[in-house]
């Protein structure tokens, strides 16, 4: 009852920030968010740190009518320094019975922090492989809901689900965001009535033993401890084939027998949405294995590798889990910190599906609704705190993780443009150091800066580790002939942020409804554009297709009538090293005279950019002698 009470309150918040039933989106959110508010006090392991994982055989023995789990772990790992003993996460309320090297046994304890600590036989030097066996049984911890027995129509079913900190409550493991293992055999023992399912692929016909089958996966990428995964029930197999020769490859879908004729329908959207992933990004990353799906338990989904396990199959969700795929399995984010690396792409892939099969009116829609969501709170970050990412609530907000970093994606696509923001992205999955590895927000950012030939610096700062968004109040005139003049100024929701640099898109009216799109490469409070325009403007539309995170920001059109003197404009004011002298384009100037408070002349100038460097501070006026006439100025001198 726990989980239904959670998600009743997470719809009421809902009603509260939209008055609309909550989006499927925020659903999938909440559904990842697994029903847990309390702290986990789970911190990186310092204790893990001194081996790296190269391979797990993991043996389980389960049957869905009984919430019990037996199990053989046989772990390789290398010593990353000398080791006299090995360390695994693993819940205490799993008993461990024997540990094995070979056919040595060895001692072990389980101690108050959740830790298997086996005492290896001598030292295991620096560089150098072991490989232990461990034995264990028992009813994992409920808390966490890792490990699940339920039942669909009457059948018993178990599944598994470890993100964030789960993995440990139903397997000796090292649940660190440190380290993957090369590769994985997992054997599943179950009466032979049921199906199972696992990462990788199926190896053959299961193997039957007396009552039972045991069905062998092998799965031969990295891969962390929180995507792998199990689930045993009754299910009926649909297969596809997906994919571009010579990388075809099955799509496997393991679904409730009373939900087969529905979800097959449902199911066929899998191969297009996968035509679409491999266009933008590149193959399916476990091309060689499968993708699929199996069904679960919850409402929403979980992206496991090559197998996501999904509540149901509505288009939204099926596009959210295979995206991570690529965003979260392949590159997996380095710390959960980083975890719009994982749910910020989901989310965003999830909404270019609806932007390529539905159009762009109900991509903007899709937008939309996000930047509702984002900015019914005037705070809030996407990159975590270190108190922040303990909090099992925090890490999988919906609100940040998912639809702020989904329109941060959003805003760099527009400033950087589909050619560049697509080719950065193929570069980050594609480079070998993050590649099938863990990545952290500043990877990203190397490989976005890299392309785009620009500091993003001040970008990540305003949307990605501070707080908050802008309302932006843009006031536009008619200035002259096929000219207007704009000026853009913005208040911020959090004073985390002064000002949030940012391209504005402006879409002009004329009189007959004729449009044009302009773009305001707003770097400072108060800035003042004058740009060449089609037509007489009518009307103004601040972002119509909604590339920006903002609230509330409005436009105001001028009078049309204006004396010359308005035409001419100085930035910025102050001025420090440079004067900026703004003309009508049919303006030319002739001369530019600079005279202190006392009428002095101090500097004479041609160009429309005077260096004022030399200047000492203070008030100065400014005659600038144009074709049309002489204007005056006063400026201040930082």
């Amino acid at each position: 009852m726990k989980n239904f009470y959670t998600i009743i309150l997470f719809f009421v918040a809902g009603m509260i920030f939209s008055q609309t039933t909550i989006s499927e989106r925020h659903m999938i959110a909440e559904s990842e968010l697994k029903a847990s508010s309390k702290l986990i006090n789970f911190q990186a392991n310092p204790n893990t740190a001194n081996y790296d994982i190269t391979y797990h055989k993991l043996e389980f023995t389960i049957n869905p009518n009984i919430y019990f789990i037996t199990g053989k772990v046989t772990t390789t790992f290398k010593a990353l320094s000398n080791m006299t003993t090995v360390t695994f996460d693993l819940s205490n309320q799993l008993v461990v019975s024997s540990v094995k090297q070979g056919t040595t046994t060895l001692v072990f304890t389980q101690n108050a922090n959740e830790e298997l600590v086996i005492t290896l036989p001598s030292t295991l030097t620096t560089g150098n492989f072991a490989t232990v066996e461990i034995n264990y049984s028992g009813a994992p911890d409920s808390g966490e809901q890792a490990f699940v027995k339920s039942t669909h129509n009457g059948t018993p079913i178990i599944w598994t689900l470890s993100e964030p900190f789960g993995a440990r409550d139903w397997w000796p493991c090292k649940q660190d965001l440190n380290d993957k293992a090369d590769s994985i055999d997992v054997f599943i023992t179950a009466p032979s009535q049921y199906v199972s399912v696992s990462n990788g692929i199926q190896m053959g016909t299961p193997t039957v033993s007396g009552a039972n089958k045991i069905t062998h996966f092998k799965h031969n990428y990295p891969i962390p401890a929180y995507l792998v995964a199990i689930a045993v029930t009754n299910y009926q197999v649909y297969e596809q084939t997906a994919g571009t020769s010579p990388n075809t490859f099955p799509i496997v879908n393991y679904i409730y027998p009373e939900n087969y004729s529905s979800a097959v329908s449902q199911l066929d959207e899998t191969v297009p949405i996968m035509d679409l992933y491999e266009t933008l990004f590149e193959t399916y990353p476990f091309h060689d294995e499968k993708y699929g799906h199996a069904q679960f338990g919850w409402g929403g989904g979980m992206e496991h590798t090559t197998v996501s396990f999904m509540g149901g199959f509505s288009r939204g969700l099926i596009a959210h889990e295979l995206g991570h795929q690529w965003f979260g399995d392949k590159i997996t984010c380095g710390t959960w910190k980083d975890i719009w690396l994982n749910e910020g792409f989901a989310t965003y892939l999830a909404a270019m599906v609806i932007e390529n099969f539905d159009g762009i009116d109900a991509f903007i829609a899709e937008k939309q609704d996000m930047i509702n969501y984002i900015t019914s709170s005037p705070s809030g970050n996407v990159y975590l705190t270190d108190s922040q990412a303990t909090s099992v609530n925090r890490i999988f907000s919906s609100r940040l993780s998912y639809d702020k970093g989904a329109m941060v994606l959003e805003m760099l696509r527009f400033k950087m443009g589909d050619t560049m923001f697509f080719q950065a992205l193929r570069n980050y999955l594609a480079d070998t150091n993050l590649a099938y590895k863990y990545a952290v927000t500043t990877d990203l950012i190397t490989h976005l800066e890299a392309v785009y030939g620009q500091s993003l610096t001040e970008f990540f700062n305003d949307w990605i580790y501070n707080q908050g968004y802008p309302t932006y109040n843009i006031t536009a005139q008619n200035w002259g002939t096929g000219q207007a003049r704009f000026v853009v100024n913005q208040t911020q929701s959090d004073a985390s942020v002064s000002f949030f640099e940012m391209p504005v898109p402006i879409r002009i009216y004329s009189s007959n409804g004729s449009s044009y799109d302009l773009v305001l490469e707003n770097t400072f409070n108060g800035q003042e554009f004058i740009v060449n325009v089609p037509f007489q403007i009518a009307n103004l539309e601040f972002d119509p297709e909604k590339h920006i995170i903002s609230l509330n920001s409005t436009t105001t059109l001028g009078s049309e009538t204006f004396d010359l003197d308005k035409q001419v404009t100085i930035y910025p004011n102050p001025a420090t090293d440079e004067l900026n002298i703004q003309l009508p384009t049919d303006f030319s100037i002739n001369q530019v005279v600079i005279r202190n408070s006392l009428a002095q002349i101090v500097l004479i100038g041609k160009e429309n950019k005077v260096n004022t460097s030399i200047l000492s501070s203070g008030v100065y006026f400014v005659e600038i002698e144009t074709d049309k006439g002489i204007f005056f100025k006063k400026v201040i001198i930082n």
